[in-house]
């Protein structure tokens, strides 16, 4: 087995509004760094880290961390309050702990119009089922989905909906209690917008594999408000909009339910419980952008994320999403137009792979050794697990929706894939 490399210090996460008076951290001893969400009444404005000694910090040392690192960081308006009905669909299978935590979370949320789905893909028994009937909320409903695979789930939830707008959340996370009151908002406040994302913050950094997770995935977008589309190309973007990652995840995803529906969902080829194993929130994302759509990325609506307990299960989680890159490039590829627009943007993808390997290889990180090399190994089965993946999705009536649909009429004024080019 591959050595661990040494991590950083066991790393306390809290919160920290910028307007109220700044108190000491006292946390147990065996911390030596802690990393805090600087927030302006609920609105994230950036994270700071600051040493810990035995556990502590003085006042002084916060104050001096915020206003060292933060500085005068201008604080953005926060999304309206919208109160527009949500549903929030929660694909699982055999992690009722976990399913507990998270719709404890929403449950608990401000939102008085939340409705959850907790989608049981392929139940090993009848745990999460129990779990659901424990909460004994009518907000809550158990949905058996005989069909494995997180992306199956989602469009089970997809078609059980009833809410113009439809949420999607793991069974991992712990969505903030103003999550779904942000996103409503998010909408309500640009009718023009068709998906949300939003952060996915580590709920804790105690452990070398949940410091090397964080490191690994990387999965918070910063704390700047954001809109993407083909009218909108990013400047920081040199492959958009085959951009994995840079629109969001699907732990944190919200749309308009009718859009989702009319570009077909997402495809039962890929994500976990599939062999591909991941890509299927970043396909989907791409192929909304490719429709016209147009994303938003909010900052204040985050959740906060339970990354892996083990180094073991961080490998094969790296080495799953890798494999599922390989899968949505190979989508790409199949793709006649979309390959046309991707081969365009090849130098600069593979620029940044090599930046996404040497960063990875980097020692002191906590990073399980040879991480490059089974991203390449997972990149290389990609293409084979995607095809199996795809046959296997058909001959089960599931969808697999083009990356690319045909293009309307002319007269329509749509934008084309050209635009992108």
């Amino acid at each position: 087995m591959s050595p661990w490399i040494a991590p950083p210090a066991p790393t306390w996460v809290g919160e920290l509004d910028r307007h109220e008076p700044v108190a000491p951290i006292i946390v147990d001893r065996r911390f030596g760094a802690a990393r805090l969400l600087v927030t302006a009444g609920g609105t994230p404005i950036g994270s700071l880290e600051l040493p810990l000694v035995d556990g502590r910090a003085r006042a002084a040392t916060v104050r001096h961390a915020l206003d060292s690192q933060l500085g005068d960081v201008p604080e953005p308006a926060a999304p309206p309050a919208a109160f527009d009905a949500v549903t929030v669909v929660v694909a699982t299978r055999g992690r009722p702990e976990s399913v507990a935590r998270c719709v404890r979370a929403l449950l608990d949320g401000d939102h008085p119009d939340v409705t959850v789905l907790v989608v049981d893909n392929d139940p090993v028994d009848d745990r999460t089922a129990e779990v659901v009937r424990g909460f004994g909320d009518p907000r809550v409903r158990y949905v058996h989905e005989p069909r494995r695979g997180a992306s199956v789930g989602r469009n089970r939830g997809l078609q059980e909906a009833d809410t113009d707008i439809v949420a999607f959340t793991d069974d991992d996370t712990e969505p903030d209690r103003a999550w779904a009151v942000r996103i409503a908002g998010a909408f309500a406040a640009d009718p023009d917008v068709a998906c949300v994302s939003g952060p996915v913050l580590a709920a804790r950094l105690a452990t070398a594999e949940e410091l090397a997770a964080d490191s690994a995935l990387a999965w918070n977008k910063g704390f700047e408000r954001r809109r993407f589309s083909l009218a909108e190309p990013p400047d920081d973007s040199p492959i958009f909009p085959f951009s994995p990652g840079l629109f969001g995840i699907g732990a944190n995803l919200a749309v308009r339910t009718d859009v989702a529906r009319s570009v077909g969902g997402f495809d039962e080829a890929l994500g976990p419980g599939s062999p591909t194993h991941g890509g299927e929130d970043c396909e989907f994302l791409v192929r909304l952008v490719l429709a016209d759509q147009v994303l938003a990325y909010e900052p204040s609506a985050w959740v906060r994320h339970h990354h892996r307990p083990g180094p073991d299960a961080l490998r094969e989680q790296l080495h799953g999403y890798a494999i599922g890159l390989g899968g949505f490039l190979t989508k790409i590829a199949l793709d006649r137009r979309a390959r046309a627009a991707a081969l365009r943007r090849l130098p600069a993808a593979v620029a940044q792979l090599r930046r996404i390997s040497a960063r990875e290889s980097g020692a002191g990180d906590g990073m399980p050794a040879g991480t490059s090399r089974n991203r390449l190994h997972g990149l290389a089965r990609g293409p084979l697990a995607y095809l199996r993946s795809r046959r296997a999705a058909r001959r089960a009536g599931g969808r697999v929706p083009p990356l690319v649909a045909d293009p309307p009429p002319a007269s329509s004024g749509s934008r084309s894939l050209a635009l992108v080019g």
